[in-house]
């Protein structure tokens, strides 16, 4: 059986849905969800799971499982022609049952927050953190959703200037 490239890009009501890695593809056949979607202005990316290390979470192997969360959140958005600059919401999710490196929980909180700062710079989007009993994925510690707003004019203005300059 084939399947078509990915990232796949799904028309959908005022604009338009992508499916980039195989597991987005059992999230919106089976789960019946987007795992992200453009409407508009808007790319509204469902949460993506910071998941624990088999041998428990550690700051170290917290971070790089944020870092790996946080690399697939920008290939979500690269897919439909946005980056971080665009990010206006971000939503963590945060299992206070998960172990906290032996410490409080906003170290675990600390330990994401460096690993975001890697990533994305000022203006600063508005951030909204949940403390939460559990989460649906057995192994996550931690889940980020994230909202950004990139207007497909400005994409579409680009490549009509860039027309006129090839004619």
């Amino acid at each position: 059986m084939s399947h078509a490239p990915l990232p796949r890009i799904i028309p959908s009501p005022g604009g338009e849905i992508a499916i980039v890695a195989p597991s987005d593809e059992f999230a919106y056949n089976d789960w019946k969800f987007a795992p992200v979607r453009r409407a508009g202005a808007y790319i509204n990316v469902s949460g993506v799971v910071v998941g624990r290390a088999p041998d428990g979470p550690t700051p170290e192997t917290f971070q790089a499982a944020s870092r790996a969360a946080i690399e697939i959140l920008r290939a979500i958005l690269q897919a439909l022609r946005a980056d971080f600059a665009d990010v206006v919401m971000i939503n963590t999710f945060h299992d206070r049952s998960a172990p906290e490196f032996g410490s409080t929980r906003q170290v675990k909180f600390d330990a994401f927050r460096k690993i975001q700062e890697e990533f994305m710079t000022a203006p600063h989007p508005a951030w909204t953190a949940v403390g939460t009993g559990g989460l649906i994925r057995e192994r996550g510690i931690m889940e980020v959703q994230m909202i950004a707003y990139s207007p497909q004019t400005k994409l579409n203005r680009y490549v009509r200037r860039e027309s006129c300059i090839l004619d």
